[in-house]
């Protein structure tokens, strides 16, 4: 604007008309072209350098996600891996950055709440303190709608028991909550589960005079969920979420068969190999295994 020339003068504006015009400190326009000329050097880190550098932590990022056998993991499993693994003692913000950086953090978001609807907890201190159940329900080819049901232990988030069905009703939702009774009880008799809870939502499954009946037959007691509020049967919710993220999203099922086949091995690797982070970073089975070595009380 200084360099234009006034059709009244013939003259260039100048700097001094143009600033006092604008209200502009000429020393804020003098400067701001001098940054401009010389841009800043780019900022350098602070303190001692790193023993692993942002390349070959990138590198150590991206070989323990290839090698992982859940596709989508975040940052905190992948630090914990890690400084496991590899003997990488490097900060989780960090690896978080390095992710963040190169598009490698997981594509799996979800928005979180804030209304406060439910302030308790659902997880247990022991196990078989409580399991949590739930259904949903995936598209096949051949024939048409099919039920997933699952029950999860509460305490190490495991997968005790599944079950994959064309009709989702009350037998079928009994159905992984038997499968977790036979391989943690040793039976399915009268009362072989006293003491043990299920956390369940208001299903018309769920609520029905059978299933109430059968499962106070094992000596289990019921405990729902508050209505509109899935949070409060988070554990199975959120097992739910990551068998759809794992498996069933982005792949085509033809049948009921082909469904518990992949719905089968999944449970089987994610309770050897997925990470709990409130387990410390350890998988399912392997909290179980150290729960069962601990000293006698």
């Amino acid at each position: 604007m200084s360099a234009v020339t006034s059709l009244a003068t013939g003259t260039p504006y100048g700097v001094e008309r143009v600033c006092a015009t604008w209200d502009l400190p000429r020393s804020t326009l003098y400067a701001r072209r001098a940054r401009e000329a010389t841009p800043p050097a780019p900022g350098k880190r602070r303190g001692p350098s790193p023993l692993i550098s942002d390349e070959d932590l990138l590198a150590l990022v991206e070989a323990d996600l290839a090698s992982s056998p859940f596709p989508g993991e975040g940052h905190r499993k992948v630090w914990a891996r890690l400084r496991v693994r590899d003997n990488a003692r490097v900060a989780r913000k960090r690896v978080l950055r390095i992710m963040r950086d190169n598009h490698l953090l997981s594509p799996h978001r979800a928005r979180r709440s804030n209304d406060g609807a439910h302030d308790g907890t659902i997880t247990t201190l022991v196990p078989n303190d409580m399991w949590g159940t739930d259904g949903a329900r995936v598209e096949t080819v051949e024939q048409g709608l099919v039920w997933v049901f699952v029950a999860v232990e509460h305490w190490n988030a495991e997968c005790v028991g599944w079950h994959v069905a064309k009709k989702g009703d009350r037998y079928a939702a009994l159905e992984p909550i038997a499968m977790g009774l036979r391989d943690i009880y040793g039976g399915l008799g009268c009362d072989v589960a006293r003491g043990l809870t299920v956390r369940m939502d208001n299903g018309t499954q769920y609520v029905s005079d059978h299933f109430r009946n059968q499962v106070r037959f094992w000596g289990i007691e019921t405990s729902y969920a508050f209505v509109e509020q899935p949070q409060t049967n988070g554990v199975a919710e959120r097992f739910i979420r990551t068998l759809k993220e794992q498996v069933i999203h982005g792949r085509v099922f033809q049948n009921v068969e082909q469904l518990r086949e992949a719905v089968a091995a999944f449970a089987e690797l994610y309770n050897a190999q997925w990470l709990v982070e409130k387990l410390g970073f350890v998988s399912p089975r392997r909290a179980r295994e150290l729960y069962a070595l601990r000293p006698a009380a």
